[in-house]
């Protein structure tokens, strides 16, 4: 069986993960430059790790669905309004915050990257209406196509 890839798509970045069969946990995750991130989908395809692609309808979708298209896998466009501001704080349940960090009010906490990757995981979780683990989940950089 293969797992959901959930991918929020942006003009010079993309969040990306991919889930186990079960849809439970997160298998990868990362933020990747676009042409890096269809490559790691194109990879993921080939090797029969996904059968859908879960693509966020904000900036830069339009393009997505031409570039996805040629590929064996089912692809459903969802809405991700809101997704931004849920993601910082999802974030922070993600990783807990550490020293100064855990002093300031939450509403005050920017996480100290880019939370692209976490907005695909809240596609997902959306979709599948539970939240996902990422206990053994591999970090993308985008020069790798390995799980």
């Amino acid at each position: 069986m293969s797992g959901l890839v959930a991918l929020d798509p942006g003009r010079s970045k993309c969040g990306l993960v991919l889930s186990d069969h079960d849809g439970l946990e997160l298998l990868a995750a990362g933020v990747l430059p676009a042409p890096a991130c269809l490559n790691q989908i194109q990879t993921w395809a080939a090797a029969e790790l996904c059968h859908t692609v879960l693509l966020g309808n904000g900036t830069g979708s339009a393009p997505w669905r031409q570039w996805l298209a040629p590929l064996p896998l089912q692809l459903l466009v969802v809405p991700e309004a809101g997704t931004t501001l849920a993601a910082r704080r999802r974030y922070w349940q993600l990783e807990p915050p550490r020293g100064w960090r855990r002093l300031l009010p939450e509403g005050l906490r920017l996480p100290p990257r880019d939370v692209d990757d976490v907005v695909a995981q809240l596609l997902l979780e959306r979709h599948l209406r539970r939240s996902l683990q990422r206990s053994h989940c591999r970090w993308l950089s985008g020069d790798d196509g390995a799980v």
